[in-house]
């Protein structure tokens, strides 16, 4: 019986996890044009059919890379978040989280965005995306709740809020300013959101 290659990146069935990586390297490179399934096998050092088992097609795994950015990005805001906090350090902490995700995983964060509306794939998304937006809408609605911030459309503050996260997240991703300098300004920017720019 033909032995397995002995440096194969893979083991005991994690080769979903194994060629997610490798796309994902790829990503990082040379970007999603250069993403193919045969390239991936080669790279993970498996029969070029063997990805098909796990994507049917170039589009499933950009679905399925997303949606494991997602979850990444997920995990990491509800790992600085801390529902104790009063409203200003705490979107300071869940704003440093995700400009922290943003500017480490750019090209991921980019795909990201591009999937939510690709056909086939929207449901997935909306829970993905719900994951983690939804988790700044309730944010919105507790510190309206608490007379932290102005009355109104809570959907609509959470849009305010959410673009000036990602504003500033896109700037440091796009070097547009430099990431050290977007994150010591973090405090400043929610500062300025919550209480606005006008002299007082």
């Amino acid at each position: 019986m033909a032995r397995m290659p002995e440096n194969r990146p893979y083991h005991h069935g994690d080769l979903r996890s194994a060629l997610l990586a490798s796309a994902e390297r790829t990503l990082r490179e040379k970007g999603a044009g250069a993403l193919s399934l045969r390239e991936l096998a080669r790279d993970t050092g498996v029969s070029h059919a063997a990805p098909g088992r796990h994507f049917k097609d170039k589009q499933a795994l950009l679905n399925a890379l997303a949606l494991a950015g997602y979850d990444r990005m997920a995990r990491s805001m509800e790992a600085a978040d801390d529902p104790e906090l009063p409203l200003q350090p705490r979107l300071t902490a869940l704003a440093r989280a995700y400009l922290g995700f943003a500017v480490d995983n750019a090209e991921l964060l980019e795909l990201m965005y591009a999937r939510k509306h690709e056909p086939g794939a929207e449901e997935e998304m909306a829970a993905a995306i719900d994951h983690t937006v939804g988790r700044l809408a309730q944010i919105v609605a507790a510190a309206q709740r608490r007379g932290e911030i102005v009355e109104g459309d809570a959907e609509h503050l959470t849009l305010v809020v959410g673009t000036t996260l990602h504003g500033l997240a896109t700037f440091a991703a796009n070097g547009f300013t430099r990431p050290d300098g977007a994150m010591d300004a973090v405090p400043e920017v929610i500062h300025h959101l919550l209480h606005g720019l006008r002299p007082r």
